[in-house]
């Protein structure tokens, strides 16, 4: 069994998401198992994957786990569902906060909150005799009360309570506080077989749930294999499994802080744990060639080293009608992205403003939703030069969309201006559907998805100006701009399925040549931290 691990999967993806989605469809079309591993709690998580097309069955969230909750008939619950043991109420709706308030002789007894344009219970927030918010009580989509928060009497969340869709109390978080005054959380987990287990920390937790998936799926014949999507969530637990498993990196962007310098002592934060525990892993994959021989070269670790593309274009659109430059909208540029830091798409903005002076047909789309971090700082950083440079007849935010197909082949132009990447999905999509690409010289992935001369143009890194110096010699010659868009389709071939799945075919076959040998070679290390005596459903207390 194949487990890709991530944290959610939101509504609104980002790169990492898209790619596991594609990846699962890659993994069913050739039948080879797999499931989509998911940490965090969220209610909407099923939701969520269904609407990206991914059945429940191959959805195991920690939560939902724990919880008996994989597999659950769906209830409507509404506000006459509910039973406060408090009397007849008082009923006041509140439409345009989407909630409704109970109250009794004049006291709030709760506020019921209704999912977004429904009347379906979302949460309740119960209040005790003298107003003090004492118990929320979070539903699962799917109809059932799935989170319990209990405050203190200084409205602060003192415990939360996950429950099993029959009520059943089986996941517990603690807070409380060191001699130091630093707030800490401890979990308590009763499992299936009403075993009880303490652990100081959300990533003990997570590794015990990595062993219990390890051992439910658990086959002589053939290894499960750990796919690490977000290093962050589980590079601890991974690397300390107390059965053996074939353990993935997968890097899904730059592995130093500084993409263009491969040998950067300070190494990207979300990888620096498990690129320093990097022997403790079985494989590291990365996006592209370039990727792949920096950290092999780096690194020099024991773990096999492959380069599978995050990406796939299905072979519906690279078979499908192309569109002639002709038949697109002439000047129209567009970028699918974070409006993020690393995107640096005001430089993109910056470009636009100078080949709009050229040719003034020329508009931009930016599409993705932005970033809050530093208070939005890239999304202003965006609106600034639109404000200073008069664009905003010309240069259009457009949020997140899913409507890909529909956009990019009525556009002309695809643009890239990122400080690093890891592969970049968008620019992938961008070149199947005819785009002409334009991109910093930037690590890794535009610059070996996108070919100078052949289905765009690569400039140096950070030069806005040959940016759109470039723009406008294709906008003003109609057979290079065919040309290119010609070889930008043929260039997409390259992420064909056949061509994906060979690429994991390796892999595959590398996991099953050190199978069943692996259960007693040195490739498996036992954990540091369990004697190798110790029973496999012994507790686990207090563990780091």
């Amino acid at each position: 069994m194949f487990f890709f691990i991530n944290q959610n999967m939101h509504a609104e993806k980002s790169g990492i998401e898209h790619a596991e989605l594609k990846r699962l469809a890659l993994f069913n079309a050739h039948r080879e198992p797999c499931r989509l591993v998911i940490r965090d709690w969220d209610p909407m998580l099923h939701v969520n994957t269904r609407a990206a097309g991914v059945q429940d069955a191959q959805v195991i969230s920690l939560f939902d786990y724990y919880q008996r909750a994989e597999a659950v008939s769906e209830q409507a619950v509404s506000l006459a569902d509910l039973d406060f043991g408090a009397g007849p109420l008082t009923r006041t709706m509140e439409p345009e906060k989407q909630r409704a308030l109970l109250s009794a002789a004049g006291r709030l007894v709760a506020r019921v909150n209704f999912w977004p344009g429904t009347r379906q219970v979302h949460s309740t927030e119960q209040f005790d005799d003298f107003g003090n918010l004492y118990l929320v009580e979070q539903y699962d989509r799917r109809g059932f009360v799935s989170l319990q928060q209990w405050y203190t009497p200084d409205n602060h969340i003192g415990m939360e309570t996950w429950l099993t869709p029959d009520g059943l109390p089986v996941l517990e978080k603690y807070r409380r506080s060191d001699a130091g005054g630093h707030h800490l959380a401890s979990w308590r987990l009763t499992d299936r077989r009403g075993q009880v287990f303490q652990f100081a920390s959300l990533e003990a937790l997570t590794q015990h749930f990595l062993d219990d998936l390890n051992a439910a799926y658990w086959d002589e014949a053939r290894p499960n294999v750990f796919v690490l999507d977000r290093a962050e969530l589980a590079e601890w637990g991974i690397t300390r499994l107390r059965r053996p498993a074939y353990t993935v990196l997968y890097l899904h962007n730059a592995h130093t802080a500084n993409a263009q310098d491969p040998a950067a002592p300070l190494l990207n934060n979300h990888y620096e744990f498990a690129l320093n525990d990097l022997d403790a892993f079985d494989a590291v994959v990365a996006a592209t060639a370039k990727q792949t021989r920096d950290v092999v070269a780096r690194f020099a670790a024991r773990a096999a080293a492959f380069t599978i593309p995050v990406g796939i274009v299905a072979e519906r659109q690279l078979t499908a009608p192309r569109v002639p430059v002709a038949q697109r909208q002439f000047g129209k540029i567009v970028a699918f992205a974070r409006i993020a830091w690393e995107k640096h798409l005001d430089d993109l903005v910056r470009a636009v403003a100078i080949v709009h002076r050229r040719v003034p047909q020329v508009t931009l789309d930016l599409y993705g939703y932005a970033d809050a971090a530093d208070d939005y700082q890239a999304r202003r950083a965006v609106e600034a030069v639109i404000a200073a440079e008069h664009l905003e007849a010309v240069v259009h935010l457009k949020g997140y969309t899913t409507h890909i197909d529909q956009v990019e082949n009525q556009a002309m132009l695809f643009g890239v201006t990122s400080r690093m990447e890891g592969f970049n999905l968008a620019v992938m999509e961008a070149i199947a559907h005819g785009l002409i690409a334009f991109t910093y010289d930037v690590n890794y992935g535009p610059n070996e998805i996108v070919q100078d001369g052949v289905n765009g143009r690569v400039v140096p890194a950070g030069d806005y100006q040959a940016l759109a110096a470039a723009m406008i010699a294709v906008l003003q010659d109609p057979a290079l701009a065919q040309r290119y868009s010609t070889g930008a389709y043929a260039s997409a071939r390259r992420f064909a399925p056949a061509a994906v799945w060979t690429q994991w075919q390796q892999l595959i076959q590398d996991a099953q040549a050190h199978w069943p040998a692996k259960l007693v070679a040195s490739r498996f290390r036992q954990p540091k931290d369990q004697p190798k005596d110790q029973p496999k459903d012994q507790p686990k207390e207090d563990r780091p």
